[in-house]
């Protein structure tokens, strides 16, 4: 199974890159052992279930079993990777990350799908917005928010080859391609997608993309801005984001609650004490509605749009 080839700008969910990227792994290595709470198609671990029946399970509506069955599994020397939407393992299956993955470091790689209000007509229940906050505060958990179709296969790969529980959040969103070829993805460190020297972008996952065409737009005001990837949320790439936060104003974009790229990116500023303006791009203490993607990215100010309105503040304020 080879790995899609899409040209740059071209739109793909990045839950298919999981799909392609968990298949092709299973072909390579046959310890990796799949589980899914009933969602298999909608998560696209259904491809590797396909392939390889003898080494997936469905565990039904019960996302606490399926960590609990993976923790076992790790024990016996198995990779398990565990999906579900986001909403339901984060959130259900709380408990048994905390006690038998995080707290006994287990080999465990759990993946939460249909992240953010891009998730769209499902709603706020549907609608994970915590999950990046929540798992970056989990101890012993490394948590990813791939921003497209390559990063998520190189995010997956990553997942496999470092031992310890993961966390990766993808979208049922398509979202623009932004790298050419799966990038040299390492944990811990952030990609300058953009260089730019009057303020910065830092976002993740979904928004990366908005990010890039807010920088479009800046650009063509004669704004420069750099835009920073940070796929890496735990372990945080600190030195980038202080890097940029010298430029001395910084937007911040994440598709949930600003408790979680941003308030990573506040920690940095604060305990560096660098003098910057920070303004977060997110849900502040409210959830969405059902509605489209664009259409609730653009109420809530979460689009290109809003990403630029922020960048021009800080500069008018900066006078």
């Amino acid at each position: 199974m080879a790995i899609a080839q899409y040209k740059i700008g071209e739109k793909v969910a990045t839950r298919d890159a999981y799909g392609d990227a968990l298949l092709e792994l299973g072909e390579r290595h046959t310890d990796i052992v799949c589980l899914d709470a009933d969602l298999a198609k909608s998560t696209k671990s259904i491809l590797f279930g396909k392939k390889f029946p003898d080494r997936f399970r469905y565990v039904g509506i019960s996302e606490a079993d399926m960590v609990s069955m993976a923790a076992g599994l790790a024990r016996c020397g198995k990779v398990p990777f565990a999906s579900s939407f986001a909403s339901f393992v984060v959130n259900r299956a709380l408990d048994q990350m905390r006690i038998s993955v995080a707290y006994s470091q287990t080999n465990v790689k759990i993946v939460g799908s249909h992240g953010g209000i891009v998730t769209g007509e499902d709603g706020p229940t549907g609608q994970e917005i915590m999950d990046i906050a929540i798992m970056k505060n989990m101890p012993n958990f490394n948590v990813l928010v791939p921003a497209d179709y390559y990063e998520t296969v190189a995010c997956t790969n990553a997942m496999y080859y470092n031992a310890g529980p993961f966390y990766m959040r993808t979208c049922r969103e398509k979202t623009p391609i932004l790298y050419e070829s799966v990038p040299d993805f390492k944990l811990g460190e952030a990609n300058v997608l953009q260089e730019g020297k009057d303020a910065a972008i830092i976002a993740c996952g979904s928004l990366v993309g908005q990010a890039m065409k807010a920088a479009s737009i800046l650009k063509s005001q004669n704004i420069s801005v750099s835009v920073l990837n940070c796929a890496s949320i735990k372990p945080f790439d600190s030195k980038s984001v202080e890097k940029e936060c010298s430029k001395g104003i910084v937007v911040s974009a994440e598709d949930g609650v600003i408790g979680g790229l941003g308030s990573s990116i506040a920690e940095i500023i604060a305990e560096k004490r660098i003098d910057c303006k920070l303004f977060r791009v997110g849900l502040n203490s409210t959830f969405a509605e059902s509605g489209k993607a664009p259409d609730l990215l653009a109420k809530y100010e979460m689009d290109a749009n809003a990403i630029v309105e922020r960048v021009k503040k800080g500069l008018g304020e900066k006078k």
